[in-house]
C-alpha cells in the first residue's frame, strides 16, 4: 500500500474524503456508498436492482465501469492535499464475467502515486465473483 508523503490521520482523511462525497452526485444516483478509506485504497458497495441491468438481466457494463473508476479516483484522491484534484484521463476495463447477483463490490489502489499522474488499479465483485479488473490513469489537478 501506497502511504502519502506527509501522514495525514485517518479520521481526517476519511473526513476530507466524505465531504468530497456531496458533490458525487452520480455516485449517489447509482446507489453507491464508499465503504472503505485507507490511504491509496478505497472500497465501495452497491446494491443492484433493475435499473442497473442491461437488456439480458446483467448489471451494465457501464455501471461496472463506473464502479471500478470511482473506486481508483477516491484511491488516488487520498493520496493528494486537500484542495487538490483528481481526474480520469485513462480507464481500460476488463470484463470477466457477467455481473449477476445481489451486490457489487468494487475496490481500487494506487499503484504508483506521481506528482503529476497517479496509476491504479480496481477490481469489480459480484457477489463473491470477480467480473472485471481495470487499470486508470488519473491526472492530479493542483488549485490555481
Amino acid at each position: 500500500m501506497i502511504t502519502p508523503n506527509t501522514p495525514e490521520p485517518l479520521e481526517a482523511l476519511q473526513a476530507r474524503i466524505r465531504r468530497k462525497l456531496v458533490r458525487q452526485h452520480f455516485m449517489h444516483h447509482i446507489g453507491a456508498d464508499l465503504t472503505l478509506i485507507e490511504p491509496g485504497r478505497i472500497e465501495a458497495e452497491l446494491t443492484l436492482q433493475q435499473q442497473h441491468q442491461q437488456h439480458t438481466g446483467f448489471a451494465h457494463g457501464g455501471l461496472v465501469a463506473t464502479m471500478a473508476d470511482l473506486v481508483a479516483g477516491f484511491a488516488a484522491v487520498t493520496l493528494v492535499p486537500e484542495g487538490t484534484g483528481v481526474v480520469t484521463v485513462e480507464l481500460k476495463t476488463s470484463y470477466l464475467h457477467p455481473g449477476v447477483g445481489q451486490r457489487l463490490r468494487a475496490v481500487g489502489w494506487v499503484l504508483k502515486a506521481g506528482r503529476r499522474l497517479h496509476f491504479c488499479e480496481s477490481e469489480v465483485w459480484c457477489d463473491d465473483k470477480l467480473i472485471a479488473k481495470a487499470t486508470a490513469t488519473m491526472a492530479v489537478i493542483e488549485p490555481s
